[in-house]
């Protein structure tokens, strides 16, 4: 026997030899299960805090209003209001839904009880007390009694002029808290 045949080399040739592989890369979908209940722990933190209404804040520059409160919605109603009075609306309407804008006001402000059950000539009284700006609700302020029963055109003015002085009343601090609403 041949001993070259006996013996095959033990070491391949260098043709048949290869480099070393990396690994394939891990792709980024889908994610792995941590990740999958982050976003479902995210998900039902969200929901929980939508649902149950956590009172957040947000702080917008005009003094005295906050966003979320009454402050701002009763700001938007009326500046909604001075919009339509300035276009010429019907006063009577807009009349009616500024008395019971100050209503909504007023018991924001003070309290249901201090002035829910006041008509007529006791609620200006009581606009007139309780008014840190100090409007004359008496002389100007008849218009809310008598806007129904007027010519239209003839209270347009004034209606105005209340307006402007609720938006003041808006804007005022709160008597239970101090200056700013907190």
């Amino acid at each position: 026997m041949d001993t070259d045949t006996l013996f095959t080399p033990i070491e391949p040739p260098l043709q048949a030899l290869r480099d070393i592989r990396d690994i394939p890369p891990i792709p980024w979908w889908p994610p792995a299960p941590g990740w999958w209940l982050l976003a479902l722990a995210c998900g039902l933190l969200g929901y929980a805090l939508w649902r149950w209404r956590v009172p957040l804040s947000l702080r917008v520059p005009i003094p005295g209003v906050t966003l979320g409160t009454w402050r701002w919605d009763a700001a938007k109603a009326l500046r909604d209001l001075s919009r339509r009075a300035r276009t010429g609306q019907d006063v009577k309407t807009l009349a009616g839904e500024l008395s019971e804008l100050l209503r909504r006001i007023a018991m924001a402000r003070l309290g249901r009880p201090a002035c829910a059950g006041l008509t007529g000539a006791d609620w200006l009284d009581w606009l007139a007390a309780h008014d840190p700006n100090g409007f004359p609700w008496h002389e100007r302020g008849r218009v809310l009694l008598v806007a129904p029963y007027a010519p239209p055109g003839a209270v347009a003015a004034d209606l105005r002029a209340l307006i402007a002085a609720a938006e003041g009343w808006v804007s005022a601090g709160d008597p239970k808290r101090g200056a700013r609403d907190v």
